[in-house]
């Protein structure tokens, strides 16, 4: 059991688990507004021996170092590498602290994500941001029947959107670090990336935080009339070849959230979809978020 578990921001846990919280920790402390200043996170994390946070904080090195009794971190929101994470992991792990995150809980909403833009854009559904009808994607209503397909990283969130598009009729290349044995008994096709992008005339990046991997060359290769859309919660390209690409002819992008688009300017330039709304944070993503930060509570206690 915990001495002092605090929420240092908005968690977004289903009423239930805050509940089960109680039962972990002498005292819990559950803020409800964001800190805005180093000082104000170590303030609020004070003697603290259990810390829980979300993705819009980060714990750095300098922060640790002033909480001495932090023994365990749960990041209320995806871990996938510690290089992507809003805590200094490598740090916390030296001094002996756990941190635990989770993952795949809100690729769902961004499947339904992308299969309602792309189909808006294919048939010309709804309106423009000016208000004028949405012209057809090529001038006449198309079908995702056919359509030639490349998804740039294939983990959990890449597989479900390569599996609801072939579905639907795409035709699926995939470029990741390995070609993937399950995506080829789907009939995926592995690829390199510069093949991945000038075959294909919709290219979905799928990748994790801060991993950029559309350079100039690639931009170059995908060329004119295509499709990008990116998942991720930070831009999967370098920004001077991509506003190139952007300007140089009649391309469109799709992102769901700014972060994901990385320049607010670009918001209001025509070719640019972006929802400035984390279409991966519904409902029922907020129940699988908090079973498994509660799941990784429940399992840091187990090895004690």
């Amino acid at each position: 059991m915990f001495k002092k578990l605090i929420g240092i921001e908005p968690l977004e846990l289903i009423e239930s688990v805050n509940i089960k919280l109680e039962s972990l920790t002498e005292n819990l402390l559950l803020y409800t507004d964001r800190p805005t200043t180093d000082d104000e996170i170590v303030a609020r994390i004070g003697d603290a021996d259990g810390v829980l946070l979300s993705y819009t904080t980060t714990l750095t090195k300098e922060i640790l170092e002033r909480c001495p009794n932090i023994k365990y971190i749960g990041m209320c929101c995806s871990l996938y590498a510690p290089e992507s994470a809003n805590v200094d992991i490598n740090y916390a792990n030296s001094r002996g602290i756990t941190v635990t995150g989770v993952r795949d809980y809100g690729d769902e909403g961004v499947v339904e994500y992308v299969i309602s833009e792309l189909v808006r854009c294919l048939h010309g559904f709804g309106t423009t941001s000016d208000g004028k009808p949405r012209n057809a994607w090529g001038g006449i209503p198309r079908e995702i029947t056919g359509l030639k397909v490349g998804i740039v990283g294939l983990g959990k969130s890449g597989g479900m959107v390569a599996d609801a598009l072939h579905f639907l009729g795409a035709e699926i290349t995939y470029f990741a670090r390995s070609e993937k044995q399950d995506a080829k008994a789907k009939g995926y096709e592995f690829l390199p990336l510069e093949e991945l992008m000038k075959t294909n005339e919709v290219v979905i990046a799928c990748l994790n935080k801060n991993i950029v991997l559309l350079h100039e060359n690639e931009f170059i290769k995908f060329g004119n009339h295509k499709i990008l859309f990116n998942t991720g919660l930070s831009p999967a390209w370098d920004a001077e070849p991509f506003n190139k690409w952007l300007a140089a002819g009649d391309n469109a992008v799709y992102c769901d959230t700014l972060g994901a688009l990385g320049d607010k300017e670009l918001l209001n330039n025509p070719k640019v979809n972006c929802l400035e709304v984390s279409t991966g944070r519904t409902q029922q993503a907020f129940v699988r978020l908090s079973e498994k930060v509660l799941s990784n509570l429940i399992a840091y206690f187990k090895k004690q």
